[in-house]
């Protein structure tokens, strides 16, 4: 009998595990995947639930690793949604519920290709799926903390597929090879408070802010490369908190976002924002202090033998071409990177973190057909691949 991955979707979804709660949906996997035959492994760390399961050796000459997460995001209100967000509901042809799209759909579709194929076609090597509980949180004790004990146990994978939702409208219309580095700068503008009408008693950080977060945005971090778009820079606020007209205030705050390229690192940025307000501050006397976050660097997986195969078993199963792209937000893909050639497939993702969040249910079929290709042309291969 061969895995259902609309039924385990369907349960899935009705495990309530907004971020940081397991809410069943690991415990479920883990029972699936043992009986199957993986090795099956809880990694928890900082009050996060992680699963590591595997089928076959750890010596295996080649291994293959699926990552994804079964945490979602909060619903919002429950009664904006036409059907229970935990319920699973399917309706003229859609699965309702928080995690149908991103990504409760793309963890049941790699689980069940998988547990079928190493029932039908045992490979002569080794299967590995690493789902995190962690992905849509600070993203500190998920996908990190199994890395972290792989590489504590000797456990490695040569290449890795994370199912994420890649597609923005049209199954197998995208899949992904790399994606932008995130980071984000608070800034906080001191000066002295005093009364409007007496400038010289005062002195005021509101110029000093504007005057740099205008010049900020303004500038032009790059022209894009041959595989991204120009980076961005996107003042998202500016606060100052002052209830009266008369008053000059003694700080304001405000904060950027920018999405770069692998024209950037993250301190290269970190220096050069440094850099800006030390000048602006040298200039108004205004002190200016900066806090970054850098939530991941820019990575590149080449377009080679892993992309190749993958955008293979996409057009057989969908009769389209992936665009390789870069575009979109961040996903742990970034801390994959760091362990071994990675790139990214998966649903339609439009209606994700959406209220009324919905996945076609033939889709879920096609995604389950599509990974369970790439295995079977992965280990028919006469050796491992060799990114490039």
């Amino acid at each position: 009998m061969t895995c259902d991955p609309v039924e385990l979707t369907a349960r899935l979804v009705r495990c309530p595990s907004v971020t940081p709660e397991e809410g069943g949906a690991l415990v479920l996997l883990e029972a699936l995947l043992s009986e199957a035959g993986f090795a099956c492994t809880r990694v928890d760390r900082g009050g996060v639930a992680n699963l590591y399961a595997r089928w076959g050796d750890k010596g295996h000459a080649r291994t293959f690793g699926f990552n994804g997460h079964t945490d979602v995001v909060p619903v919002g209100d429950p009664a904006d949604w036409t059907h229970d967000p935990f319920g699973a509901v399917i309706e003229d042809g859609w699965l309702y519920g928080r995690g149908a799209t991103d990504m409760k759909s793309g963890v049941a579709a790699f689980a069940a290709a998988a547990v079928d194929f190493v029932r039908d076609t045992p490979p002569d090597g080794a299967v590995v799926l690493a789902i995190t509980g962690d992905e849509e949180g600070d993203a500190l004790d998920g996908t990190t903390a199994l890395l972290d004990w792989m590489a504590a146990e000797g456990e490695r994978l040569d290449v890795c597929l994370v199912g994420e939702p890649t597609c923005p409208d049209h199954m197998g219309q995208m899949m992904k090879i790399g994606r932008r580095g995130s980071m984000t700068a608070w800034f906080t503008f001191r000066g002295r408070q005093g009364h409007s009408a007496y400038l010289d008693r005062a002195l005021n950080p509101l110029p000093a802010m504007a005057r740099l977060m205008a010049d900020l945005s303004a500038h032009e971090l790059d022209q894009g490369t041959d595989h991204f778009d120009a980076s961005t820079l996107s003042v998202v606020t500016m606060d100052v908190g002052n209830p009266a007209s008369n008053v000059i205030p003694a700080e304001g705050r405000a904060t950027v976002n920018i999405r770069f390229n692998d024209t950037h690192s993250g301190d290269g940025l970190t220096a050069w924002l440094r850099d800006r307000a030390d000048q602006m501050a040298a200039a108004t006397g205004v002190e200016i202090d900066i806090r970054v976050k850098v939530s991941g660097e820019a990575f590149l997986t080449p377009p080679g033998p892993l992309s190749a195969l993958v955008a293979e078993a996409v057009q057989v199963e969908t009769n389209r071409v992936p665009d390789m792209s870069t575009t979109g937000g961040t996903s742990d893909a970034r801390f994959v990177k760091n362990h071994c050639p990675v790139v990214e497939f998966g649903l339609v993702g439009h209606r994700m973190h959406a209220v009324d969040e919905r996945v076609r249910v033939e889709q879920i079929g096609q995604l389950k057909s599509i990974y369970g290709r790439i295995l079977r042309d992965y280990f028919a291969a006469p050796g491992p691949l060799s990114q490039g």
